[in-house]
């Protein structure tokens, strides 16, 4: 399909076909914008842009064979030219960060109305790129303080030992202490230092909380021995 040279040319890249052909619909009510193809994966993109030549590939960030982001690294790998603006359902900081590491100048939800989801065609088409600088700054923060919390939990739970993690384990099965030692084969006073020691580890205030928190951190029980040493 030829277009005009001055219209902008649209490649809009959808795995569901009723979604496609809406924005197709919509994208017809704009003058200056003519869409050349549609696509419903990653690798039917990468040949419609070599053929079609897209000023702008509208993306989705769910396909069948992998991501927007995908779709964008593949499309700018053969023609840096065309510009990427994602649309998407999925609002989390992984699929905005990949997207701009892709190359994508936009981020759109698809809640956008048809006139935002517009002028950030003409936008991206322009060279222009729509993710503000700020929100790039908010959502880098955010990921670095995931992966250093991340980082920490994961620190917490290498530092026990192998026989709190046996307690733990237990614990998290509902023993109590006393029934803890007699599994175990141990002193009860053996058991409650060990306690003691995966509370100050989990920073937790109790069983109960340092259960949950090893948990949320991803726990992997331990399968506990039986009989075991006073150790």
């Amino acid at each position: 399909m030829t277009a005009p040279a001055d219209l902008t040319k649209v490649l809009i890249v959808e795995d569901h076909r009723v979604v496609a052909e809406g924005l197709w619909a919509l994208l017809a009510e704009y003058a200056d914008l003519t869409v050349v193809g549609w696509a419903d994966s990653v690798a039917e993109t990468v040949a419609m842009a070599k053929e079609l030549k897209p000023d702008v590939a509208l993306v989705d960030f769910r396909l069948p064979d992998g991501t927007g982001a995908d779709a964008a690294a593949s499309i700018r790998a053969h023609d840096p030219s065309t510009a990427i603006v994602i649309l998407s359902a999925d609002a989390s900081d992984p699929a905005l960060l990949a997207a701009v590491e892709a190359g994508a100048c936009g981020y759109l939800l698809k809640s956008a109305s048809g006139d935002e989801i517009a002028a950030a065609i003409r936008s991206a088409a322009e060279g222009e790129t729509l993710i503000p600088a700020s929100t790039l700054v908010e959502v880098l923060a955010r990921h670095r303080e995931t992966a250093r919390s991340s980082a920490a939990q994961t620190e917490r739970l290498e530092s026990l030992t192998k026989r709190e993690q046996e307690i733990l384990t237990l614990m998290s099965q509902g023993l109590d202490n006393r029934a803890v030692a007699e599994h175990l084969s141990i002193s009860y006073a053996t058991v409650r230092t060990h306690v003691r020691k995966i509370l100050e580890k989990l920073e937790a205030r109790s069983q109960l909380e340092a259960v949950a928190k090893a948990a949320e951190f991803g726990f992997k029980p331990a399968q506990p021995e039986r009989p075991g040493s006073d150790g």
